[in-house]
């Protein structure tokens, strides 16, 4: 992205406050199973013990995460609404002639052909962008331009 405070969408927002909400819940439950104490039990135990450690400091790096993403946004404020950033709805115009509306996101979603990730490269391409200019990026299939025909705010 643009190295400074990202902002983030209402619909990413959202996905990850409920992300954050089952981790939580996730690991409350492995917690309460970790015994702590003396060690008891035998070989099975130990590894069982071990493994449950091991998904609890999984758990507490994703929470992390997650904190500092929403923390980092809070900061950020609201996405640009005449530049292209994280939330945003963009029109554009490809090389070949096609015109698309796609929305940034942080998230992919399979079911969402509209949308294209921030750190894809397209959407680091549009991304601090304005309606009107040209860009060229660099895509799969090669080096292409695509021009930003109109910018909307949070989707």
């Amino acid at each position: 992205m643009n190295g400074g405070p990202e902002p983030i969408s209402t619909a990413a927002r959202e996905a990850l406050e409920q992300e954050l909400a089952v981790l939580r819940t996730e690991r409350a439950t492995v917690a309460a199973t970790l015994d702590g104490g003396d060690e008891v039990g035998d070989r099975a135990d130990r590894a069982d013990e071990l493994q449950r450690g091991t998904e609890l400091d999984r758990l507490d790096t994703r929470i992390a995460e997650i904190d500092g993403r929403l923390r980092e946004a809070d900061a950020a404020g609201a996405p640009p609404a005449d530049a292209v950033g994280v939330g945003s709805t963009v029109t554009v115009r490809f090389a070949d002639g096609v015109e698309t509306t796609i929305r940034i996101s942080e998230f992919a979603e399979a079911r969402d052909r509209t949308l294209v990730t921030a750190d894809s490269p397209l959407g680091g391409a549009l991304l601090g962008h304005r309606a009107g200019e040209t860009l060229t990026y660099d895509p799969p299939g090669g080096r292409t331009t695509v021009h930003v025909l109109s910018v909307g705010g949070d989707a």
